[in-house]
């Protein structure tokens, strides 16, 4: 079978996607189809000018020049191909290909449902809308979608005005880099790399400044904690480096010195971070998937998160669950709860710590790699041989 699949451009400094991207493309290679990604080039935003100039420049790489290529591409050559839009934010592309074989990969509408005003926490300005806008009329022309997580499909079926031909989910697949191993070592080894004492152990975070990664509530939380024990452990926030709201909550907060951002750390040293704590606290307000849930379980470590799809979705039986914050007249009352669900968590004996763990190991393995391609691969099949009828595997 040929597939071609759409990327996002990697002049704009998208990571997680064409990441994505390479994953479906290695997986489907292996299967033994032919694969190729496609993505805006950049033809005027590798000119010299300052960034403003060379971002709008981009703009037109991608929503100009590649839609033209694109709109040849299917027009004029091999017609029995599969089309692979990666990622719904791709959506402008999807009227092009409608007609030809087709899948879109859906993962989250957070940007969509805020620029609809359904997210007050985001509001989005006038150019974010129509942006969005422009998304939706696009991929909504699609017939055939794949979500990660059965939340996010049922948010789609809600979002379109008539049923998809295919519309069902199929959960990520792992890093299988994320495993357990010894929390002595990995605890030495991230103090040596943070240059900070990690013996005790730690409270941990995976995730950005994106307003539903809630950093702003975890830091009021660990506040909230740190008044009702007596246990002196930090909290370790790895990703992006702090924005100045959150540099500012924390400045503010009486255990400042023990609240620590972390950013461009090595993959192998997010595995031993998660290998090391003490628990994992990942009070997001929404998520397309969240993968931390899932990395954190399966490196051993004991998962605090939201009560809300699809949080509660990964975490299963496995995960310790706090309210959602949007459930809170305010922030702090929400803070002070779940500082006793830490609370809780820590004061268990060891035996019903390791239970907790072996509980999150069982867990994700939904979350196997090589099931995901398999299953992805029979939609795929599927779309293909509706649209063509059997393919010939070379």
């Amino acid at each position: 079978m040929k597939i071609i699949i759409l990327s996002h451009p990697l002049f704009f400094g998208s990571k997680s996607m064409p990441r994505f991207a390479n994953y479906l493309s290695e997986g489907m290679q292996n299967l033994g189809h032919s694969v190729e990604i496609v993505r805006p080039q950049p033809y005027l935003n590798k000119l010299p000018l300052k960034a403003t100039g060379k971002k709008w420049l981009g703009y037109i790489d991608q929503y100009i020049i590649f839609p033209t290529s694109l709109f040849f591409k299917t027009r004029f050559k091999d017609k029995k191909t599969l089309y692979v839009l990666s990622d719904q934010a791709l959506g402008f592309w999807a009227p092009i290909v409608a007609k030809k074989a087709h899948v879109v990969h859906c993962h989250d509408f957070l940007a969509l449902k805020s620029a609809q005003g359904k997210i007050s926490a985001n509001p989005v300005k006038a150019t974010g809308k129509l942006y969005q806008k422009i998304i939706y009329k696009g991929f909504s022309k699609a017939k055939n979608f794949i979500s990660v997580s059965k939340n996010t499909m049922h948010e789609l079926e809600n979002l379109l005005d008539k049923k998809p031909e295919i519309s069902t989910y199929v959960y990520n697949g792992l890093n299988p880099l994320f495993t357990t191993g010894d929390s002595i070592i990995a605890r030495e080894n991230l103090s040596r790399e943070i240059n900070t004492p990690l013996t005790n152990g730690y409270l941990l975070h995976v995730g950005g400044n994106q307003f539903y990664k809630n950093r702003i509530g975890l830091i009021k939380m660990y506040d909230a904690w740190r008044d009702i024990t007596t246990l002196n452990l930090p909290l370790i926030l790895i990703g992006s480096p702090p924005n100045e709201e959150a540099k500012n909550v924390r400045a503010n907060s009486k255990y400042a010195e023990n609240i620590l951002f972390c950013s461009g750390l090595s993959d192998e040293m997010v595995k031993q971070a998660y290998q090391g704590a003490s628990v994992f606290v990942f009070p997001s307000l929404a998520e397309g998937f969240g993968w931390p849930i899932a990395e954190a379980m399966a490196c051993g470590s004991p998962v605090i998160t939201t009560n809300s799809a699809p949080m509660n979705e990964v975490g299963g039986d496995a995960a310790i669950y706090i309210e959602n914050v949007a459930s809170f007249e305010n922030t702090q009352l929400w803070a002070k709860a779940g500082a006793k669900v830490i609370e809780n968590l820590l004061a268990k004996n060891v035996d019903q710590t390791e239970l907790i763990k072996k509980n999150g190991l069982e867990n994700v393995k939904r979350f196997n790699s090589n099931k995901t391609i398999a299953d992805i691969n029979e939609i795929y099949t599927q779309v293909y041989n509706s649209k063509y009828g059997h393919y010939e595997n070379s």
